[in-house]
């Protein structure tokens, strides 16, 4: 973020400046938290009231910290010892932020060029922001070293949302990150209903935005896949026009991302696997699901060769790849970022293998029907000679179409050929049941009640050599069984990482 005393935080958020007669409202803020742990000095601590844990008790963890104000809603603890700008309630700290984060990137955006580029689709969010993370750097490292005289880190002339921090907290969160040496802010935009992509733009307007696909994840909430891709297009029609240099990247495969082309004033760049601006030709598929093809631009062809799993990647990889097309990288540079692009986001097709050959495909951060039918497919792929094994957790904020979607991923399960279905929890049954109704009759599909069954189940089903894949959404937590598949072969990781907490399951 900028620098801005606590003075001028206050007055750009619209909140009461503390004590005018205490020096400490003329300290700087340089950085923004709402964890303890990563505070620093010279950070505003957001004090949030969790479930479990209060922010506003922890302010005087933040002021040894470091922090020289907080952000909250209710009188900190006595021996806090630092100012607080004062919100009515926890909604009107999120909107404090909100306003911090819109005036700091705006100030950026003029003074320093940098650019926005904003990301939404209903599943790929974020595998996609980590592709266009990696293109960007790695166009910023092969660029003039220079920017105002200073020498350019790519780590941190690109700032991207770490995990997937895409809502009304996460969202302004890496919106401040980005100061007077970021290049590019590469940002997720998710939603739970109509408008709140739009008021996320109202936070950082991208110059550039691409939407990936529009699926049948959070179905529940919005009541229809139309209104999903009504929400999805906020996007494209909040960048600037085309003569502005606005550029909106739009999925020619799906053909509800196609019409948002009318939708917006900025230049449309059309990619997929058939007739778009940018696309993929001759895609190859290896054992371990990694996709490989050709890269058709305008500028000309690079082949790319793909070290992140599924073939769906590729649609991923097209959108990062307009996304460094249109800065101004070469369709070799952008090939060889995308080649060497390695995955970024825990619990995303994160594939690791234990030494008695098990290989464990670790994609439990969230699901969807889309996501959980790729993973399926790649599961096929990387186990065509091998034993495989699915444990699949429940599909949430379906609503009604749920049952249907998870009977769905059952039957796909047995046509794939998977030989072990393990649903796990009651969300899961008609997944179980799609599974058992489809063929697998004898013992290949079983239910079990939890997360603690299924990690138990696992272990006793598994065998050297196998491969594994674990997915569901983010609060059945299977994680935990994938953590215990690389704990117990032999010479085990335990893996206890917890891993980053979510920042909300939004589309």
């Amino acid at each position: 973020m900028i620098p801005l005393t606590v003075r001028q935080v206050a007055e750009v958020t619209g909140l009461p400046v503390p004590d005018a007669g205490d020096p400490a409202v003329d300290d700087v803020v340089t950085s923004v938290e709402f964890d303890t742990r990563r505070v620093v000095p010279g950070a505003l601590f957001v004090a949030l009231a969790g479930q479990r844990v209060d922010g506003h008790d922890l302010a005087g963890a933040a002021r040894a910290a470091g922090a020289v104000a907080v952000l909250g809603s209710r009188d900190l603890p006595p021996d806090a010892g630092l100012p607080l700008l004062r919100a009515a309630d926890g909604t009107a700290v999120l909107d404090a932020l909100a306003a911090l984060a819109r005036h700091s990137v705006t100030e950026l955006v003029r003074a320093t060029g940098l650019t926005v580029v904003g990301l939404t689709g209903s599943s790929g969010k974020t595998s996609t922001k980590d592709l266009v993370a990696a293109v960007l750097r790695a166009g910023v490292a092969g660029a003039d070293p220079e920017r105002g005289g200073s020498p350019v880190d790519p780590a941190t002339a690109v700032v991207a949302p770490p995990e997937s921090f895409n809502n009304e907290l996460g969202h302004p969160y890496t919106v401040l990150r980005a100061d007077a040496s970021t290049r590019y802010l590469v940002l997720e935009l998710s939603a739970r209903g109509r408008g709140h992509i739009a008021a996320l733009t109202r936070i950082a307007r991208p110059r550039i935005g691409a939407v990936l696909n529009v699926g049948s994840a959070h179905l529940g909430e919005f009541g229809s896949v139309d209104a999903i891709a009504q929400a999805k297009g906020e996007l494209v029609e909040a960048l600037p026009s085309a003569a502005e240099g606005g550029v909106a990247v739009l999925n020619a495969d799906d053909h509800r991302v196609l019409a948002m082309a009318s939708r917006t004033a900025a230049r449309v760049v059309t990619v997929g696997t058939g007739d778009a601006d940018v696309r993929a030709e001759d895609v190859t598929v290896d054992d371990l699901a990694r996709a490989g093809f050709r890269l058709v631009t305008p500028q000309g062809s690079a082949q790319v060769r793909l070290a992140v799993a599924g073939v769906h990647q590729v649609g991923n990889a097209l959108s990062a790849a307009a996304v460094g097309l249109t800065v101004g990288m070469s369709p070799d540079a952008v090939a060889g970022a995308l080649s060497a692009a390695r995955p970024a986001s825990r619990w995303r097709m994160e594939i690791r293998e234990r030494p008695d050959g098990v290989t464990v495909i670790n994609d439990a951060y969230n699901a969807n029907p889309d996501s959980v039918r790729a993973a399926l497919r790649s599961l096929a792929t990387i186990g065509e000679h091998r034993r495989t094994v699915a444990v699949l957790g429940e599909m949430g904020e379906l609503g009604d179409a749920a049952r249907d979607a998870h009977d769905a991923i059952g039957r796909l399960a047995v046509r794939l050929g998977i030989d072990q279905v393990i649903a796990v929890g009651d969300g899961a049954r008609a997944l179980y049941l799609g599974a058992h109704l489809e063929g697998s009759w004898n013992g290949e599909s079983r239910l079990v009640p939890d997360v603690d069954a299924a990690v138990a189940a696992v272990l006793e089903t598994v065998r050297p050599g196998d491969v594994v894949l674990v997915k569901a959404s983010r609060a059945v937590g299977l994680e935990r069984v994938a953590q215990a598949l690389l704990a117990d072969g032999p010479g085990g990781d335990p893996a206890g990482d917890a891993g980053p907490p979510a920042a909300g399951d939004s589309a």
